[in-house]
Protein backbone atom coordinates (compact mmCIF):
# COMPACT_ATOMS: atom_id res chain seq x y z
CA UNK A 1 0.00 0.00 0.00
CA UNK A 2 2.99 2.53 0.87
CA UNK A 3 4.38 1.98 -2.63
CA UNK A 4 0.96 2.46 -4.71
CA UNK A 5 1.26 6.33 -3.40
CA UNK A 6 4.40 7.32 -4.58
CA UNK A 7 3.81 5.31 -7.79
CA UNK A 8 0.81 7.07 -8.39
CA UNK A 9 1.74 10.64 -7.64
CA UNK A 10 4.79 10.10 -10.18
CA UNK A 11 2.45 9.10 -13.02
CA UNK A 12 -0.16 12.02 -12.29
CA UNK A 13 2.71 15.34 -13.35
CA UNK A 14 3.40 12.81 -16.42
CA UNK A 15 -0.41 12.25 -17.26
CA UNK A 16 -0.94 16.10 -17.06
CA UNK A 17 2.14 16.57 -18.84
CA UNK A 18 0.65 14.75 -21.99
CA UNK A 19 -2.97 16.52 -21.53
CA UNK A 20 -1.52 19.73 -22.29
CA UNK A 21 1.12 18.71 -24.85
CA UNK A 22 -2.04 17.16 -26.74
CA UNK A 23 -4.12 20.63 -25.78
CA UNK A 24 -1.61 22.70 -27.13
CA UNK A 25 -1.15 21.05 -30.35
CA UNK A 26 -5.33 21.07 -30.93
CA UNK A 27 -4.99 24.74 -30.27
CA UNK A 28 -1.99 25.10 -32.86
CA UNK A 29 -4.14 22.78 -35.10
CA UNK A 30 -7.27 25.08 -34.78
CA UNK A 31 -5.04 27.80 -36.67
CA UNK A 32 -3.59 25.70 -38.78
CA UNK A 33 -6.94 24.74 -40.21
CA UNK A 34 -8.46 28.72 -39.88
CA UNK A 35 -5.65 29.62 -42.10
CA UNK A 36 -6.17 26.78 -44.48
CA UNK A 37 -9.56 27.59 -44.75
CA UNK A 38 -8.96 31.01 -45.58
CA UNK A 39 -6.65 30.18 -48.37
CA UNK A 40 -9.22 27.94 -49.96
CA UNK A 41 -12.19 30.12 -49.69
CA UNK A 42 -9.74 32.97 -50.67
CA UNK A 43 -9.14 31.02 -53.89
CA UNK A 44 -12.64 30.59 -54.86
CA UNK A 45 -13.58 33.91 -55.18
CA UNK A 46 -10.04 34.81 -57.03
CA UNK A 47 -11.51 34.97 -60.76
CA UNK A 48 -14.01 37.58 -59.51
CA UNK A 49 -12.43 41.04 -59.95
CA UNK A 50 -10.77 39.32 -63.33
CA UNK A 51 -13.92 38.23 -64.81
CA UNK A 52 -14.03 42.12 -67.06
CA UNK A 53 -10.54 41.06 -68.22
CA UNK A 54 -11.73 37.28 -69.62
CA UNK A 55 -14.67 39.09 -70.99
CA UNK A 56 -12.20 41.49 -72.35
CA UNK A 57 -10.14 38.81 -74.33
CA UNK A 58 -12.16 36.15 -75.02
CA UNK A 59 -15.79 38.45 -75.89
CA UNK A 60 -18.04 36.59 -74.38
CA UNK A 61 -21.17 38.31 -72.40
CA UNK A 62 -22.14 39.29 -68.93
CA UNK A 63 -24.58 36.12 -69.28
CA UNK A 64 -21.49 33.71 -69.87
CA UNK A 65 -19.69 35.34 -66.83
CA UNK A 66 -23.52 34.05 -65.10
CA UNK A 67 -22.68 30.51 -66.53
CA UNK A 68 -19.00 30.34 -65.53
CA UNK A 69 -20.15 31.54 -61.63
CA UNK A 70 -22.90 28.53 -62.08
CA UNK A 71 -20.64 26.34 -63.13
CA UNK A 72 -18.77 26.66 -60.18
CA UNK A 73 -21.39 26.41 -57.98
CA UNK A 74 -22.50 23.05 -59.32
CA UNK A 75 -19.12 21.86 -58.81
CA UNK A 76 -20.23 22.87 -54.92
CA UNK A 77 -23.22 21.43 -54.62
CA UNK A 78 -22.42 18.38 -56.41
CA UNK A 79 -19.59 18.00 -53.83
CA UNK A 80 -21.38 18.50 -51.12
CA UNK A 81 -24.23 15.95 -52.17
CA UNK A 82 -21.31 13.15 -52.71
CA UNK A 83 -18.50 14.13 -50.15
CA UNK A 84 -19.49 16.69 -47.91
CA UNK A 85 -20.37 14.40 -45.19
CA UNK A 86 -17.42 11.61 -45.75
CA UNK A 87 -15.20 13.05 -43.53
CA UNK A 88 -17.31 11.78 -40.74
CA UNK A 89 -16.48 8.35 -41.46
CA UNK A 90 -12.62 8.42 -42.86
CA UNK A 91 -11.45 11.15 -40.83
CA UNK A 92 -11.13 15.29 -41.36
CA UNK A 93 -7.32 15.53 -42.49
CA UNK A 94 -8.14 12.91 -45.63
CA UNK A 95 -10.92 15.03 -46.94
CA UNK A 96 -9.11 18.29 -46.30
CA UNK A 97 -6.30 17.61 -48.23
CA UNK A 98 -8.15 16.47 -50.91
CA UNK A 99 -10.44 19.61 -51.33
CA UNK A 100 -6.89 21.90 -50.98
CA UNK A 101 -5.59 19.39 -53.96
CA UNK A 102 -8.16 20.04 -56.10
CA UNK A 103 -8.16 23.79 -56.04
CA UNK A 104 -4.20 23.55 -56.37
CA UNK A 105 -5.09 21.62 -59.67
CA UNK A 106 -7.45 24.10 -61.02
CA UNK A 107 -4.85 27.10 -59.91
CA UNK A 108 -2.95 25.20 -62.41
CA UNK A 109 -5.63 24.97 -65.10
CA UNK A 110 -6.12 28.17 -64.75
CA UNK A 111 -2.63 29.28 -65.44
CA UNK A 112 -2.68 27.80 -68.89
CA UNK A 113 -4.15 31.07 -70.44
CA UNK A 114 -7.72 28.70 -70.62
CA UNK A 115 -10.05 29.43 -73.08
CA UNK A 116 -13.47 29.68 -71.90
CA UNK A 117 -14.11 25.38 -72.20
CA UNK A 118 -11.24 25.19 -69.90
CA UNK A 119 -12.08 28.14 -67.83
CA UNK A 120 -15.25 26.54 -66.95
CA UNK A 121 -13.41 23.00 -66.02
CA UNK A 122 -11.44 25.36 -63.67
CA UNK A 123 -14.45 26.86 -61.78
CA UNK A 124 -15.89 23.07 -61.43
CA UNK A 125 -13.08 21.82 -60.07
CA UNK A 126 -12.64 24.99 -57.81
CA UNK A 127 -15.95 24.11 -56.67
CA UNK A 128 -15.85 20.67 -55.96
CA UNK A 129 -13.01 21.60 -53.53
CA UNK A 130 -14.75 24.06 -51.79
CA UNK A 131 -17.80 21.69 -51.58
CA UNK A 132 -15.54 19.25 -49.79
CA UNK A 133 -13.91 21.36 -47.47
CA UNK A 134 -16.42 23.79 -46.26
CA UNK A 135 -18.57 21.59 -43.71
CA UNK A 136 -15.53 19.54 -43.15
CA UNK A 137 -13.25 22.41 -41.60
CA UNK A 138 -15.88 23.90 -39.98
CA UNK A 139 -16.76 20.18 -37.76
CA UNK A 140 -13.00 20.04 -37.81
CA UNK A 141 -12.47 23.48 -36.25
CA UNK A 142 -15.24 22.63 -33.57
CA UNK A 143 -13.27 19.71 -32.27
CA UNK A 144 -10.21 20.98 -32.09
CA UNK A 145 -11.65 23.77 -30.26
CA UNK A 146 -13.28 21.27 -28.01
CA UNK A 147 -10.06 19.27 -27.62
CA UNK A 148 -8.26 22.54 -26.92
CA UNK A 149 -10.84 24.17 -24.57
CA UNK A 150 -12.52 21.42 -23.10
CA UNK A 151 -15.78 23.41 -21.58
CA UNK A 152 -14.99 26.21 -22.94
CA UNK A 153 -17.37 28.21 -24.57
CA UNK A 154 -18.08 27.63 -28.61
CA UNK A 155 -17.38 32.01 -29.32
CA UNK A 156 -14.36 31.47 -30.26
CA UNK A 157 -15.17 28.58 -32.85
CA UNK A 158 -18.16 30.24 -34.52
CA UNK A 159 -16.18 33.71 -34.89
CA UNK A 160 -13.19 31.49 -36.44
CA UNK A 161 -15.28 29.35 -38.35
CA UNK A 162 -17.77 32.07 -39.98
CA UNK A 163 -14.81 34.88 -40.72
CA UNK A 164 -12.72 32.14 -42.11
CA UNK A 165 -15.43 31.44 -44.70
CA UNK A 166 -16.84 34.85 -45.25
CA UNK A 167 -13.51 36.41 -45.02
CA UNK A 168 -11.65 34.60 -47.20
CA UNK A 169 -14.09 34.31 -49.67
CA UNK A 170 -13.60 38.47 -49.25
CA UNK A 171 -10.00 38.23 -49.39
CA UNK A 172 -9.64 36.49 -52.98
CA UNK A 173 -11.11 39.14 -54.88
CA UNK A 174 -8.81 41.80 -52.81
CA UNK A 175 -5.92 40.68 -53.34
CA UNK A 176 -6.45 39.71 -57.02
CA UNK A 177 -7.32 42.95 -57.78
CA UNK A 178 -4.68 44.49 -56.44
CA UNK A 179 -2.40 42.75 -57.88
CA UNK A 180 -3.86 42.21 -61.15
CA UNK A 181 -4.46 45.95 -61.16
CA UNK A 182 -0.76 46.98 -60.55
CA UNK A 183 1.22 44.53 -61.37
CA UNK A 184 2.26 42.59 -64.83
CA UNK A 185 0.05 38.92 -66.16
CA UNK A 186 -2.69 39.81 -64.22
CA UNK A 187 -4.40 36.59 -65.08
CA UNK A 188 -1.69 34.63 -64.01
CA UNK A 189 0.16 36.45 -60.94
CA UNK A 190 -2.87 35.98 -58.52
CA UNK A 191 -3.09 32.23 -59.53
CA UNK A 192 0.81 31.78 -59.07
CA UNK A 193 0.35 33.43 -55.24
CA UNK A 194 -2.48 31.62 -54.29
CA UNK A 195 -1.13 27.98 -55.67
CA UNK A 196 2.11 28.85 -53.21
CA UNK A 197 -0.46 29.52 -50.81
CA UNK A 198 -2.81 26.11 -51.66
CA UNK A 199 0.63 24.55 -50.82
CA UNK A 200 1.65 25.64 -47.38
CA UNK A 201 -2.08 24.55 -46.68
CA UNK A 202 -1.73 20.97 -47.74
CA UNK A 203 1.59 20.97 -45.33
CA UNK A 204 -0.26 22.77 -42.41
CA UNK A 205 -3.26 20.20 -42.70
CA UNK A 206 -1.33 17.42 -42.11
CA UNK A 207 0.04 18.54 -39.41
CA UNK A 208 -3.00 18.69 -37.69
CA UNK A 209 -4.46 16.44 -35.41
CA UNK A 210 -6.77 14.16 -36.39
CA UNK A 211 -10.28 14.16 -34.35
CA UNK A 212 -12.21 11.13 -35.85
CA UNK A 213 -11.95 8.06 -35.01
CA UNK A 214 -11.80 6.15 -38.37
CA UNK A 215 -14.12 3.09 -38.15
CA UNK A 216 -12.75 -0.12 -38.49
CA UNK A 217 -16.16 -0.91 -40.16
CA UNK A 218 -17.70 1.97 -42.32
CA UNK A 219 -21.04 2.35 -42.74
CA UNK A 220 -22.27 1.67 -46.56
CA UNK A 221 -22.07 4.69 -48.68
CA UNK A 222 -24.74 7.24 -49.47
CA UNK A 223 -24.75 10.48 -50.98
CA UNK A 224 -25.45 13.38 -48.68
CA UNK A 225 -28.94 13.13 -46.97
CA UNK A 226 -30.61 16.48 -46.56
CA UNK A 227 -32.70 15.49 -43.34
CA UNK A 228 -33.93 18.01 -40.80
CA UNK A 229 -33.85 15.26 -38.22
CA UNK A 230 -31.04 16.73 -35.89
CA UNK A 231 -32.92 17.66 -32.71
CA UNK A 232 -35.58 20.35 -34.02
CA UNK A 233 -36.82 20.55 -37.31
CA UNK A 234 -38.19 24.05 -37.40
CA UNK A 235 -34.65 25.52 -35.98
CA UNK A 236 -33.07 23.50 -38.57
CA UNK A 237 -35.31 24.32 -41.58
CA UNK A 238 -34.93 27.95 -39.96
CA UNK A 239 -31.56 27.92 -40.18
CA UNK A 240 -31.37 26.69 -43.81
CA UNK A 241 -33.45 29.52 -45.17
CA UNK A 242 -30.90 31.55 -43.06
CA UNK A 243 -28.06 30.08 -45.16
CA UNK A 244 -29.60 30.19 -48.42
CA UNK A 245 -30.86 34.05 -47.94
CA UNK A 246 -26.70 35.12 -46.77
CA UNK A 247 -25.63 33.20 -50.08
CA UNK A 248 -27.92 35.02 -51.88
CA UNK A 249 -26.19 38.24 -51.53
CA UNK A 250 -22.67 37.03 -51.14
CA UNK A 251 -23.35 35.40 -54.52
CA UNK A 252 -24.80 38.68 -56.10
CA UNK A 253 -21.53 40.12 -55.63
CA UNK A 254 -18.99 37.68 -56.43
CA UNK A 255 -20.76 37.13 -59.47
CA UNK A 256 -22.73 40.08 -61.25
CA UNK A 257 -21.53 43.17 -58.61
CA UNK A 258 -17.62 43.85 -61.13
CA UNK A 259 -19.75 44.05 -63.98
CA UNK A 260 -21.86 46.73 -62.55
CA UNK A 261 -19.44 48.07 -60.99
CA UNK A 262 -17.53 48.49 -64.10
CA UNK A 263 -20.14 48.88 -66.68
CA UNK A 264 -22.92 50.77 -65.19
CA UNK A 265 -21.18 53.02 -63.10
CA UNK A 266 -18.22 53.36 -65.48
CA UNK A 267 -15.36 52.96 -62.43
CA UNK A 268 -13.61 49.83 -64.34
CA UNK A 269 -10.70 49.40 -61.98
CA UNK A 270 -9.83 45.75 -61.12
CA UNK A 271 -8.49 46.90 -57.84
CA UNK A 272 -12.07 49.18 -57.54
CA UNK A 273 -13.95 45.99 -58.25
CA UNK A 274 -11.94 43.49 -55.35
CA UNK A 275 -12.54 46.62 -52.59
CA UNK A 276 -15.64 46.36 -53.25
CA UNK A 277 -16.79 42.70 -52.64
CA UNK A 278 -13.83 42.63 -49.99
CA UNK A 279 -15.46 45.23 -48.31
CA UNK A 280 -18.89 43.71 -48.19
CA UNK A 281 -17.41 40.00 -46.82
CA UNK A 282 -15.50 42.70 -44.05
CA UNK A 283 -18.31 43.42 -43.11
CA UNK A 284 -19.68 40.76 -42.84
CA UNK A 285 -16.50 39.16 -40.63
CA UNK A 286 -16.97 42.38 -38.55
CA UNK A 287 -20.55 42.47 -37.52
CA UNK A 288 -20.12 38.54 -37.21
CA UNK A 289 -17.31 39.44 -34.23
CA UNK A 290 -19.39 42.73 -33.29
CA UNK A 291 -22.71 40.91 -32.27
CA UNK A 292 -20.49 37.73 -30.83
CA UNK A 293 -21.59 38.04 -27.07
CA UNK A 294 -25.10 38.68 -28.24
CA UNK A 295 -27.79 36.40 -27.05
CA UNK A 296 -28.50 33.86 -29.99
CA UNK A 297 -32.57 35.48 -30.66
CA UNK A 298 -30.89 39.00 -30.65
CA UNK A 299 -28.39 38.69 -33.44
CA UNK A 300 -30.55 36.22 -35.77
CA UNK A 301 -32.93 39.53 -35.35
CA UNK A 302 -30.48 41.61 -35.96
CA UNK A 303 -28.81 39.87 -39.16
CA UNK A 304 -32.79 39.81 -40.70
CA UNK A 305 -33.31 43.58 -40.51
CA UNK A 306 -29.70 44.52 -41.53
CA UNK A 307 -30.08 42.02 -44.55
CA UNK A 308 -33.33 43.29 -45.53
CA UNK A 309 -32.36 47.06 -45.09
CA UNK A 310 -29.16 46.36 -47.04
CA UNK A 311 -30.96 44.81 -49.77
CA UNK A 312 -33.69 47.29 -50.29
CA UNK A 313 -30.85 50.10 -49.81
CA UNK A 314 -29.00 47.92 -52.86
CA UNK A 315 -31.70 48.50 -55.56
CA UNK A 316 -32.33 51.68 -54.48
CA UNK A 317 -28.06 52.08 -55.02
CA UNK A 318 -28.43 50.48 -58.38
CA UNK A 319 -31.41 52.49 -59.69
CA UNK A 320 -30.20 55.99 -59.00
CA UNK A 321 -26.28 54.49 -60.38
CA UNK A 322 -24.91 55.62 -57.18
CA UNK A 323 -21.39 54.65 -56.51
CA UNK A 324 -21.42 55.43 -52.75
CA UNK A 325 -24.93 54.34 -51.93
CA UNK A 326 -24.37 50.92 -53.71
CA UNK A 327 -21.37 50.58 -51.46
CA UNK A 328 -22.85 51.29 -48.16
CA UNK A 329 -25.62 49.37 -48.99
CA UNK A 330 -23.36 46.35 -49.96
CA UNK A 331 -21.87 46.82 -46.36
CA UNK A 332 -25.43 46.71 -44.85
CA UNK A 333 -26.64 43.88 -46.20
CA UNK A 334 -22.92 42.23 -46.17
CA UNK A 335 -22.79 42.71 -41.95
CA UNK A 336 -26.47 41.71 -41.94
CA UNK A 337 -25.79 38.01 -44.27
CA UNK A 338 -22.79 37.65 -42.32
CA UNK A 339 -24.60 37.54 -38.64
CA UNK A 340 -27.70 36.02 -40.14
CA UNK A 341 -25.27 32.70 -41.31
CA UNK A 342 -22.74 32.54 -38.16
CA UNK A 343 -26.22 32.07 -36.61
CA UNK A 344 -27.11 29.85 -38.47
CA UNK A 345 -23.49 27.58 -38.16
CA UNK A 346 -24.28 28.04 -34.19
CA UNK A 347 -27.67 26.68 -34.48
CA UNK A 348 -26.64 23.37 -36.39
CA UNK A 349 -23.40 22.81 -34.77
CA UNK A 350 -25.78 22.87 -31.31
CA UNK A 351 -28.06 20.82 -32.39
CA UNK A 352 -26.30 17.90 -34.00
CA UNK A 353 -24.62 15.00 -32.32
CA UNK A 354 -20.99 14.42 -32.91
CA UNK A 355 -21.41 11.56 -35.22
CA UNK A 356 -23.78 13.74 -37.49
CA UNK A 357 -22.33 17.14 -37.14
CA UNK A 358 -20.35 16.73 -40.68
CA UNK A 359 -23.50 15.28 -42.25
CA UNK A 360 -26.09 18.78 -40.56
CA UNK A 361 -23.20 21.29 -41.85
CA UNK A 362 -22.96 19.72 -45.11
CA UNK A 363 -26.71 19.67 -45.92
CA UNK A 364 -26.29 23.47 -44.54
CA UNK A 365 -23.89 24.42 -46.84
CA UNK A 366 -25.78 22.74 -49.36
CA UNK A 367 -28.73 24.68 -49.04
CA UNK A 368 -27.01 27.74 -48.54
CA UNK A 369 -24.97 27.46 -51.58
CA UNK A 370 -27.84 26.73 -53.43
CA UNK A 371 -29.03 30.42 -52.64
CA UNK A 372 -25.27 31.42 -53.84
CA UNK A 373 -26.00 29.52 -56.95
CA UNK A 374 -29.61 29.79 -57.99
CA UNK A 375 -30.58 33.52 -57.60
CA UNK A 376 -27.32 34.96 -59.37
CA UNK A 377 -28.46 32.79 -62.49
CA UNK A 378 -31.41 34.11 -62.26
CA UNK A 379 -30.27 37.43 -62.72
CA UNK A 380 -27.89 36.84 -65.16
CA UNK A 381 -30.93 35.20 -67.43
CA UNK A 382 -33.20 38.00 -66.23
CA UNK A 383 -30.68 40.95 -67.52
CA UNK A 384 -30.95 38.92 -70.87
CA UNK A 385 -34.59 40.19 -71.15
CA UNK A 386 -34.61 43.80 -68.62
CA UNK A 387 -32.18 45.68 -67.11
CA UNK A 388 -29.84 45.16 -64.21
CA UNK A 389 -32.04 47.15 -61.76
CA UNK A 390 -35.38 45.43 -62.29
CA UNK A 391 -33.63 42.27 -62.31
CA UNK A 392 -32.51 43.68 -58.74
CA UNK A 393 -35.99 44.66 -57.57
CA UNK A 394 -37.47 41.40 -58.60
CA UNK A 395 -34.43 39.93 -56.44
CA UNK A 396 -35.18 42.50 -53.48
CA UNK A 397 -38.28 40.97 -53.27
CA UNK A 398 -37.65 37.50 -53.60
CA UNK A 399 -35.10 37.64 -51.01
CA UNK A 400 -37.54 40.00 -48.54
CA UNK A 401 -39.87 37.00 -48.70
CA UNK A 402 -37.59 34.38 -47.76
CA UNK A 403 -35.93 36.44 -45.02
CA UNK A 404 -39.31 36.96 -43.23
CA UNK A 405 -40.01 33.13 -43.81
CA UNK A 406 -36.76 32.34 -42.11
CA UNK A 407 -37.95 34.44 -39.30
CA UNK A 408 -41.07 33.07 -38.82
CA UNK A 409 -39.38 29.59 -38.69
CA UNK A 410 -37.22 30.88 -36.26
CA UNK A 411 -39.99 31.53 -33.66
CA UNK A 412 -41.72 28.53 -33.83
CA UNK A 413 -41.51 26.48 -30.94
CA UNK A 414 -38.89 23.93 -30.80
CA UNK A 415 -38.98 19.98 -30.49
CA UNK A 416 -36.97 17.08 -30.51
CA UNK A 417 -37.28 14.40 -32.99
Amino acid sequence: MSLSAPRHARRAPAQQIAERHSARRHGAGFWLIASAFVTAMAFSTVPTPLYPLYQARDGFSTFTVTIVFAVYAIGVLASLLLAGHVSDWVGRRKILITALTLELVAAVMFLTEPSLPVLLLARLVTGLGVGMLTATATAHLHELHSAHRPGASSQRFEIVSTAANIGGLGFGPLVAGLLAQYLDAPLRLPYLVFGALLIISIAAVALTPETVQVQSVRPAYRPQRVSTDHGDRAGYLAAAAAGFASFAVFGLFTSLAPAFVGGTLHHPSRALAGLTVFAVFGASAAAQTLTSRLDAGIRRSIGLYAQAAGVVALAIGMHTANLTAFIVAGLVAGGGAGVLFKSAVGTVVAMATPAKRGEALAGLFLISYLGLALPAIGLGIATRHTTVTTAMTWFTGVLLALLTTAGLLARRPSHTD
